[in-house]
């Protein structure tokens, strides 16, 4: 397979399971050499947390989000073994740090020590100020938004799309007096599903101001090269090259939705045919059958075990 037709995608928050990375470790010394490296800069044993358990433990959101990070930066490196080298980089959500690091871009440490903090906020922000989010599955993005904007408008609170994962699977995010609304008038308006989702937390919406907010403090410590590879964020939907847009972009992303379909297909638009996961699980490389079933879509395990040309 040609390496310029090839990009790789990061996932997000969601795709952690116990077990994961153990068997990549067992295969590539650069993948183990990144979990010492984890265990090491967190001071604790993530490595045995994501290989085995316990799950309650590893869904946390302060565990979790350090996790997918290293499991998918081992991924990465496992992939860099067999020279694998992409044409573009993204992430969805969480999965944007990763990226970064795959572009060269943001220390594989720094990264990891920023999404743990990433993690500990939204924990906090769950705590302190909760909401809600739900995926909506049957309607396109547009009609979930006509749906949302008028009972922002009739209550004052907030409910409104935080991802646009592919064609007719949105999710929505708000407090939870407008988020119910948002959910009723969804199903009324023909979703074939509307369902809860188990977080506590309205992501991806400006009721994260102030964790975004605390979220910047700690970001502007941390030193941003020049991405290598060009780097795709879920806000524009376009490659970034420019540091100073990456930390702008990273200092809203939790505030902004997540365009992951647009993201996609801009990617698809500039000649990539191969998309390959890179981190547990295979959520992206679902949602990419359903964005663009011509365009071959690979997880980390599929790509390294096929041939290179």
């Amino acid at each position: 397979m040609e390496q310029h037709s090839v990009a790789l995608q990061f996932p997000g928050q969601g795709s952690q399971h116990v077990g994961m990375g153990k068997e990549l470790c067992a295969v590539s010394s650069a993948a183990a050499e990144v979990f010492a490296r984890a265990d090491q800069t967190l001071g604790f044993s993530l490595s045995h947390l994501c290989f085995e358990g316990p799950a309650e433990v590893l869904d946390d959101t302060a565990y979790a989000q350090p996790a997918i990070l290293t499991t998918s930066v081992a991924a990465l490196r496992a992939l860099e073994e067999r020279s694998w080298q992409p044409a573009f980089v993204a992430g969805h959500s969480l999965g944007e740090f990763s990226a970064l690091v795959a572009a060269g871009a943001l220390t594989f440490e720094d990264a990891l020590l920023l999404v743990r903090e990433r993690g500990l906020l939204m924990k906090r922000a769950g705590e302190h100020h909760p909401g809600g989010m739900a995926a909506v599955i049957g309607l396109e993005a547009s009609e979930v938004e006509q749906i949302c904007s008028p009972i922002r408008e009739a209550t004052g609170g907030y409910v409104g799309v935080a991802n646009d994962n592919c064609p007719r699977q949105v999710v929505i995010s708000g407090d939870e007096q407008a988020l119910q609304m948002g959910m009723e008038a969804a199903q009324a308006a023909g979703a074939q599903r509307v369902v809860r989702l188990a977080v506590s937390i309205a992501g991806h919406s400006p009721l994260m101001a102030e964790v975004a907010a605390a979220f910047r403090w700690v970001l502007d410590k941390v030193t941003i090269r020049p991405p290598k590879v060009p780097f795709v964020p879920n806000a524009t939907a376009e490659a970034l090259t420019d540091p100073d847009q990456v930390r702008e972009i990273l200092g809203r992303q939790l505030t902004s939705p997540v365009h992951w379909t647009r993201s996609v297909q801009w990617v698809i638009r500039q000649g990539v045919t191969c998309f390959i996961e890179a981190g547990p699980g295979e959520v992206l490389t679902g949602l990419l059958r359903r964005i663009d079933r011509a365009v071959e879509g690979l997880t980390a395990t599929q790509a390294l075990a096929q041939p290179m040309a």
